[in-house]
């Protein structure tokens, strides 16, 4: 048997929706008795994600108290985003290390201790790596072009196939905890807040989340790229040089047609009202300001948002059981 590891240790769990709360028994259950063998100190920081609380007590009562006690239950009084429920969790976790722990791993308690014995060689972030994402073709697409774009322009060390299964030391998660930002990407605050950072190549891959939609994934990604990358600022560079190009070539075309009666594509056409160059030009141009003023909305709306400084959550209860 394995010697017991001086550390103590926050086990991070978000319940989203009914699947999870049916998960929930033998989460807690096996992850016990993993961490009981493993570390002489923990606890549980489970955050009701706007879930009936009361089908989460029917199945943490019958649970052996010297399980209870150990478990903290954040119940939110309105449902948030995963990511800001993780976070209401984070500034709950009290231990030296704190791991987040999906769902998708009840079967493999074992990895908390592998994530702990992984950070020990001098790594404050630790996180499980799948080999594969499987998602519908149209949410392989999104996630391809969106951490395209983030690697790119950002700056950024973004792994697109790092599960939200982590380990964060102390000192990370204090710095992390430091930057409130109300439109939060976790995986880019991970990445920004630096620090050492390893990970564990599992089996399991990435699944999608069954309670997010395309939508809703796709305004997260757009949020994303707005706040940790210059991609906007360069997409309207590249728009700005375009329009110059066409408007040149019009003008072109359009000399050449009054001194030829010839255009650049060798057809004869009549040199009367130049209707046509106008047509186009103001159509170019009108399109260009339409993107634009909606690339800028975008940067004003995140602006707006942080200016309004509302919460990111609100706890209703903390319960003890």
């Amino acid at each position: 048997m394995a010697s017991i590891r001086h550390s103590f240790v926050s086990v991070v769990g978000v319940i989203q929706s009914h699947r999870y709360i049916r998960e929930l028994p033998v989460w807690l259950e096996r992850l016990y008795v993993e961490l009981t063998s493993q570390f002489s100190d923990f606890e549980f920081v489970i955050v009701n994600n706007h879930c009936d609380q009361q089908a989460i007590d029917a199945v943490i009562n019958p649970l052996p108290e010297e399980l209870r006690k150990n478990i903290f239950l954040l119940n939110l009084s309105a449902p948030v985003s995963r990511d800001n429920a993780l976070l209401a969790g984070l500034d709950r976790s009290n231990g030296d290390y704190t791991a987040i722990f999906e769902f998708d791993f009840t079967d493999k308690p074992q990895y908390i201790a592998q994530l702990w014995e992984k950070s020990q060689a001098g790594y404050d972030i630790v996180y499980l790596r799948g080999h594969e994402r499987r998602l519908p073709l149209p949410h392989r697409l999104l996630y391809r072009m969106f951490y395209s774009i983030m690697q790119r322009y950002s700056g950024l060390r973004l792994d697109p196939h790092a599960h939200h299964t982590r380990i964060i030391s102390r000192r990370a998660l204090n710095s992390l905890l430091r930057l409130r930002e109300n439109s939060r990407y976790l995986k880019a605050n991970y990445a920004l807040v630096g620090y050492n950072t390893a990970w564990i190549d599992v089996e399991e891959p990435l699944h999608p989340d069954p309670e997010t939609t395309f939508g809703e994934q796709f305004r997260t990604s757009l949020v994303a790229i707005t706040s940790f990358t210059s991609f906007l600022r360069t997409l309207l560079l590249w728009i700005f040089l375009f329009s110059v190009i066409v408007a040149g070539v019009a003008i072109f075309n359009a000399v050449k047609v009054k001194l030829t009666n010839v255009d650049i594509f060798g057809e004869r056409v009549e040199t009367l009202s130049g209707w046509a160059f106008l047509v186009v030009l103001i159509s170019v141009f009108f399109a260009n300001t339409c993107l634009n003023l909606y690339i800028m909305s975008i940067y004003l709306s995140n602006i707006y948002s942080e200016i309004k400084n509302r919460p990111l959550y609100i706890i209703e209860s903390v319960k003890r059981y």
